[in-house]
């Protein structure tokens, strides 16, 4: 299962992205529909600050981040477990690599198309990986794992 934006030509795909550029912010009808469920997934478990990055310009290896916090290192597993199902509910494959499943401070989930970040709360707040990527568009969830609009 697809959406729209799945089947959007590379001009096409570079238009909305110039046009999200602008404001620093991405259009929800951009994104695949794995990462939605991704984000849905993650939401269904109360991870917090939900925000997906627009990474495919700036780095060759991916098109997305996922990037979720929660309080405890319990919650954190219990995410990533989350979000891989909702993936694969959603017509996915499970990740292809998965780091930091010990420690879960921070869980990395390649997905190939999109990699989901499941961090700790101090962990996330010590790397802040969001400045590092701050001026590529982004998309942010509210806690029911929606995208919010613009505005």
């Amino acid at each position: 299962m697809s959406s729209p934006s799945d089947q959007r030509s590379p001009s096409e795909r570079q238009k909305v992205r110039e046009f999200c550029e602008m404001n620093n912010d991405s259009s929800a009808e951009q994104l695949p529909t794995l990462v939605l469920a991704a984000a849905r997934g993650a939401a269904d478990l109360q991870a917090s600050d939900l925000v997906v990055l627009d990474v495919g310009d700036v780095i060759g290896i991916t098109d997305w981040f996922l990037i979720a916090s929660s309080s405890n290192v319990r919650q954190v597993r219990r995410v990533a477990e989350e979000v891989e199902a909702a993936v694969k509910d959603a017509g996915g494959d499970g990740p292809t690599r998965i780091e930091g499943l010990e420690d879960a401070k921070w869980i990395l989930m390649d997905f190939g198309v999109f990699v989901v970040h499941v961090f700790h709360d101090d962990t996330r707040s010590f790397y802040d990986i969001e400045r590092l990527w701050s001026d590529v568009p982004r998309v942010r969830f509210d806690v029911d794992g929606q995208p919010i609009a613009k505005a």
